[in-house]
């Protein structure tokens, strides 16, 4: 899987795993990395998604896809599930190779990456990370795909979502609080007045919520 990242500055405390939106590549959340670590303590990587344009039907679109759209809150499955084993195994190999155990290590994603980030986070078969950290995303209802909440009690979560969101409406992200947070993980919403993105303004509290998660790891 093809990848971007931004190294700490010296041994890594920790590590954040950023899953991209629909349609982009691993370049467009490295920006966060010192948003989200602004002490450069942590191992960030932004990983590509494996699914190219052409191979999920729109030959003449932009960037890399994580599954093809089928509805929300519905991925189309063949593509949502091969891409569940890829980048499963690609997070499998990724705390012996940077050095950082799963349990420090924070996994968020923007819009498809944050359905992603919730799967991969909170999949039956999963380990749990340090924390969750989804942008504009929902909890994916795919066949044969089954969460499996009641092992992740008091698991960090922050949720985000614009209450203008044209793309996934601001209902998703607060069943999925209302979801977790019924399941006893440890989840903290907050809306933005904003449309389909990541509100910047928030960017700087949660490099706070990140340094605990990953300290308590």
């Amino acid at each position: 899987m093809v990848e971007r990242s931004r190294p700490a500055r010296g041994a890594p405390e920790g590590a954040i795993v950023l899953l991209h939106g629909r349609g982009t590549d691993e370049n467009d959340l490295l920006p966060l990395a010192d948003l989200l670590d602004p002490e450069q303590r942590l191992h960030v990587v932004t990983p590509r998604a494996p699914l190219t344009p052409a191979e999920i039907g729109e030959p003449g679109g932009p960037g890399a896809h994580w599954y093809a759209l089928g509805g929300i809150p519905t991925p189309h499955v063949e593509t949502f599930t091969s891409t569940f084993a890829a980048l499963g195994a690609w997070l499998d190999e990724l705390p012996e190779r940077i050095g950082v155990p799963w349990e420090r290590t924070v996994l968020g994603g923007f819009s498809q990456g944050a359905v992603m980030s919730y799967a991969m986070g909170l999949g039956a078969g999963r380990p749990s990370p340090a924390g969750l950290l989804p942008f504009s995303g929902f909890l994916p209802v795919v066949p044969g795909f089954e969460l499996s909440l009641e092992d992740r009690p008091e698991l960090p979560v922050v949720i985000s979502h614009g209450t203008l969101d044209e793309v996934i409406p601001v209902g998703f992200g607060r069943q999925a609080a209302e979801r977790l947070t019924r399941a006893g993980l440890d989840v903290v919403y907050r809306e933005s007045p904003i449309g389909h993105g990541i509100d910047p303004g928030r960017l700087g509290e949660l490099a706070g919520w990140v340094e605990k998660v990953v300290a308590r790891g």
